[in-house]
């Protein structure tokens, strides 16, 4: 029983094919496409209006050269989200519950804001590894603890993502398998329960979103200290 709750998290497979190509390909048909009209439907039109807010306040403290990474942004963000509550349907996976994953999209771009600000200004970004006005004999101590700090970013990103989706989703499994075994026996705990499971599922609807948004905030400091 108690590992058939971590089942949900193994990457299905069809005729020894993994599918998780599948579940990061199909979200992006949930997208409206662009069209040539001079009026757009509802849906596009609610599409616009989010992608216009989203950018506006994540590129707000940025400077002219970030506004470069807008795109990427909007699109790492949408892409998360979309995935992150997808997740939550039954008979669906969640491929952002595996650290793997997550690592992949952390490391590049965090290395990439790492690369432009060595490239940019290098005297800026070697100085956060020593604060100003260091006493000498702790010189090389900080030096390692910042270093130590800077490499550790995309792993926190990564596994913020990840422990966060995958606590939900077992609360989640823990409490469905809860209601269906006290039904037949306590049937007005198994209602109670119910609503505590829906109240939670809304929870980690709420949760999906934020993480996916907090995961491009989060880079988007990165860049900001780098640009």
């Amino acid at each position: 029983m108690i590992l058939s709750f971590f089942d949900q998290f193994a990457s299905p497979t069809l005729f020894g094919v993994p599918l998780i190509l599948l579940a990061l390909t199909l979200p992006w048909i949930l997208i409206s496409p662009t069209t040539q009209r001079w009026l757009n439907n509802r849906l596009s039109s609610l599409q616009g209006w989010f992608m216009q807010q989203f950018t506006q306040q994540l590129l707000l403290p940025l400077s002219p050269g970030g506004h470069k990474w807008a795109a990427l942004f909007a699109s790492l963000m949408v892409f998360l989200i979309t995935l992150n509550t997808l997740g939550l349907l039954p008979y669906t996976f969640t491929p952002t519950t595996q650290l793997s994953m997550n690592l992949g999209l952390a490391v590049p771009l965090w290395l990439a804001t790492v690369i432009i600000g060595l490239r940019t200004q290098p005297t800026h970004a070697l100085a956060h590894l020593l604060p100003e006005g260091t006493p000498t004999l702790l010189i090389p101590i900080l030096i390692v603890i910042e270093t130590i700090s800077l490499l550790i970013r995309p792993l926190a990103l990564g596994v913020r993502l990840t422990a966060n989706l995958t606590a939900g989703h077992l609360l989640i499994q823990l409490i469905a398998t809860a209601v269906f075994v006290l039904l037949p026996l306590l049937p007005t705990v198994a209602i109670l329960t119910a609503i505590l499971l829906f109240l939670l599922t809304l929870l980690e609807i709420a949760v999906a979103m934020i993480q996916a948004y907090v995961f491009v905030l989060l880079l988007s400091l990165y860049l900001q200290e780098n640009v």
